[in-house]
């Protein structure tokens, strides 16, 4: 029976390199001479560091240029609090691999409620969408790539 994956998998070496190019740019402005301003990366856990909250916005928009350059979508990095003292500021952001439970129930939601003839379920942090016919996997994958579920959506392993 034809199946493919949906998945959430982020390059984490492309973020690397986009970390080093964001770092390279940030210490060669003008505008960030004499400060604290960096990226820092823990595996799937980016830090960013500046001296105010202005200049890790300015921090946030470059990384997310270098990563947009090397095709790592945004949508998977994932906010955290932005924690702001007297003489700095620092804000994590943490990269999503994976679909979540919640994220999964909802493309599930989506392929029973479009009446495609497939099935879908959850098996561990990806679906498994299984059809009869080739046709009808290429209409699930289309339906998907219309649909905003908050994650990027790569489709892999697909079988006929």
């Amino acid at each position: 029976m034809p199946s493919f994956d949906v998945v959430c998998e982020i390059d984490l070496h492309e973020v690397s390199n986009a970390v080093d190019q964001a770092n390279r740019e940030v210490s060669s402005r003008f505008d960030f001479k004499g400060s604290s301003a960096r990226v820092e990366q823990k595996e799937a856990e980016l830090t960013l560091h500046a001296d105010n909250e202005f200049q890790l916005g300015q921090v946030k928009d470059i990384l997310h240029t270098k990563l947009a350059k090397r095709q790592v979508d945004i949508q998977a990095l994932e906010e955290g609090k932005l924690e702001q003292n007297i003489s700095a500021a620092r804000q994590v952001l943490t990269v999503r691999q994976g679909i979540d439970t919640d994220t999964a129930r909802k493309v599930v939601k989506q392929v029973k409620d479009a009446k495609i003839k497939v099935q879908a379920a959850i098996q561990g942090d990806k679906v498994r969408i299984t059809g009869k016919k080739r046709d009808d996997l290429q209409q699930a994958i289309a339906l998907l790539r219309q649909a905003d579920v908050g994650l990027p959506l790569q489709y892999n392993n697909f079988r006929d």
